[in-house]
């Protein structure tokens, strides 16, 4: 039996670059606890391995392939979710990319790549599904940022600089649609998902926190679900550090 303050029982959530890593962990949680997803992703085929994984849970699951950095394919994946549905009550902005590459060395091509994936898109779906939810009179939006948005890093300029957007658009829409809808912001450190198979052995046994270790993709579930439930109702406007510590 679910506990009810991490219920999500009736709830429509939609999560983007939710095929793999903590999108994937958190579409799995959303829907254990009551949820029906809509999964978003680039790749179709693997949103829709997501979904029936979530349909053979009971829950009912739209897959969505969608480039969620550009404004048009956005507009359709809102337009798909809330045909199917009617509503979203809960979006979390997981999307992003964030290569290494020495800031001189950045094209052109990629700077835009990086912000229009981690900042103009999340902005986008951010600002129309939130006045929608507002009018609704209830939401809740989660923007998945990075601790490299607090913490000077060198090579990733353009992605720390897009999180650092995506936090103050998560102030600044937490009182721009408020009281309705509340608006919160997890600021990720080094996880274990697809991407650390890139990494050395050490990177992946190690890191340079309180902790000592990178995080598991499951312990990030643990603040987003406070987040997207009733739990966290007089929480808004928060940047929640979920890094190992400082």
């Amino acid at each position: 039996m679910t506990d009810p303050l991490f219920s999500l029982e009736g709830k429509i959530a939609l999560i983007t670059g939710s095929s793999r890593g903590l999108g994937y962990q958190m579409v799995k949680a959303f829907a254990e606890r009551g949820a029906d997803v809509i999964i978003a992703s680039r790749n179709q085929d693997a949103c829709e391995e997501v979904a029936e994984e979530v349909r053979a849970m009971g829950r009912k699951a739209l897959a969505v392939g969608a480039h969620c950095g550009r404004w048009d394919d956005i507009d359709a994946l809102i337009e798909k979710a809330y045909t199917e549905y009617g509503r979203v009550d809960i979006l979390v902005n997981n999307a992003g990319m964030g290569p290494m590459v020495p800031s001189h060395e950045v094209p052109e091509n990629l700077f835009d790549s990086v912000m229009n994936l981690n900042f103009k898109g999340p902005f986008r779906l951010s600002s129309i599904i939130g006045d929608r939810m507002k009018k609704a009179g209830r939401g809740c939006i989660i923007n998945i940022s990075s601790i490299a948005s607090l913490v000077p890093m060198p090579a990733v300029v353009p992605y720390a600089g897009a999180k650092a957007a995506l936090n103050a658009m998560t102030t600044s829409m937490a009182r721009e649609y408020g009281p309705e809808v509340r608006v919160n912001c997890i600021a990720a450190g080094p996880f274990l998902t697809d991407i650390s198979k890139a990494w050395t052995d050490e990177a992946r046994q190690t890191a340079n926190n309180a902790l000592h270790r990178p995080g598991r993709p499951e312990e990030i579930v643990t603040a987003a679900l406070y987040l997207a439930t009733d739990s966290s109702s007089f929480t808004t406007g928060v940047i929640l550090r979920v890094d190992g510590g400082p």
